[in-house]
């Protein structure tokens, strides 16, 4: 029996996304996630600030619910094949990753508004990009290089450190974002290996075993059976944000979609407001813009360069015939 040839096979899923390939459902996908990245965040800044439930029991029953909430959508039938993994080391270490940015990023809440925190947060695809020439090799032109550096310079202007002292959560939040940037990193190499569903179902794992001691040797019982639907609602939210994040990436390329990830600086300032009456600040505000155009322009160069790598493997392709 003839065995298929492997780049038929990739050639052939590449036709099957393309033909399946929705671009405006794909960036009404993206938005909602992040509408829900942004009630998650809400509600947990919410739980740390107001209540007395401790840290590590909010980040415990985050990872907890979302767990509980996939094996529900999905069956306890599917659960086998979903640690199949050929790369179980990278799973654990990434799902260490997110652990440290979610309990980094809670602990930034106490006291950073929301707005504040998403700020930080927009350098991660820069630090991406940074990171990617020294970890995966593939490096950076000049013209990145100086858009990163932009975007570094807009953090610190919403950051202001020249101006006001320092608030010692604006680290947790570089926390969270550096752990994120790795945590994308190891994404982006798990992808030639594991499912989405896999590695989505992997990195629950360090939230929901590792914590666990710590929360239950500090439990604490909410109070009423509000503080218990905040606190289940982050599985929920978690769950389906990022579900709708890994449909928006199957229905539209990465350059289309990514960039709405700015949205979140909206839907954070619009759940700071409504909850906790925050309004973003001029800094905050004018930094932010910084960053997002700093991005925004990384991933137009990106574009160009896929684009230009393309034709050139068809020029090459071209001559060998």
């Amino acid at each position: 029996m003839q065995k298929a040839n492997p780049d038929a096979k990739a050639k052939a899923a590449q036709l099957q996304l393309a033909g399946h390939a929705n671009p405006v459902r794909a960036i009404i996908l993206m938005c909602l996630a992040s509408a829900l990245f942004a009630c998650l965040d809400t509600t947990a800044k919410y739980l740390v600030a107001t209540t007395q439930v401790p840290l590590a029991e909010v980040v415990w029953i985050r990872y907890l619910g979302q767990l509980v909430a996939m094996v529900a959508v999905l069956g306890l039938v599917a659960v086998p094949q979903l640690i199949r993994s050929k790369r179980i080391g990278a799973q654990l270490v990434r799902s260490c990753l997110l652990l440290s940015s979610t309990a980094c990023n809670f602990m930034a809440l106490r006291h950073l508004r929301l707005d504040q925190t998403t700020t930080i947060g927009f350098l991660t695809p820069l630090m991406v990009a940074a990171l990617a020439g020294p970890l995966l090799g593939e490096w950076i032109g000049w013209r990145r290089a100086v858009a990163i550096v932009i975007g570094f310079c807009g953090v610190l202007l919403a950051v202001r450190p020249g101006f006001a002292g320092l608030n010692p959560a604006f680290l947790f939040a570089f926390g969270s974002m550096l752990s994120y940037a790795f945590f994308s990193l190891i994404t982006r190499y798990l992808a030639a290996y594991d499912s989405s569903e896999t590695t989505l179902f992997y990195s629950l794992f360090a939230g929901t075993f590792l914590v666990a001691p710590f929360a239950l040797a500090d439990w604490h019982w909410p109070a009423n059976w509000q503080t218990w639907a905040l606190l289940w609602s982050m599985g929920l939210y978690g769950a389906a944000g990022h579900y709708l994040f890994i449909v928006a990436h199957r229905l539209a390329p990465a350059s289309r979609v990514v960039p709405f990830i700015y949205v979140t600086l909206i839907t954070h300032s619009a759940g700071g407001f409504l909850v906790f009456g925050d309004v973003p600040d001029a800094w905050t505000l004018g930094g932010a813009l910084i960053v997002i155009g700093s991005g925004l322009y990384l991933f137009h160069r990106e574009r160009i360069t896929a684009r230009a790598e393309a034709v050139a493997m068809t020029s090459e392709a071209a001559k060998q015939r």
